[in-house]
């Protein structure tokens, strides 16, 4: 469902305003990586379901 460096959109910004994260890690939980801050986050995958508004792209 989720790949390695997809770019999701979440339903609520992050406190820097930005709302695409980039996935980094995939396994029993997702890291995710904002776009426009840099920060790290890491997500159960349900926590993610209910979070993410859209998978936009595929970074290459």
């Amino acid at each position: 469902m989720y790949e390695l460096h997809s770019v999701i959109t979440m339903k609520k910004p992050h406190p820097c305003g930005g709302r695409d994260w980039t996935v980094v890690r995939v396994g029993a939980d997702v890291k995710l990586q904002c776009m426009q801050c840099g920060k790290y986050v890491n997500l159960t995958r349900d926590e993610l379901k209910k979070r993410a508004k859209s998978t936009v792209r595929k970074e290459l």
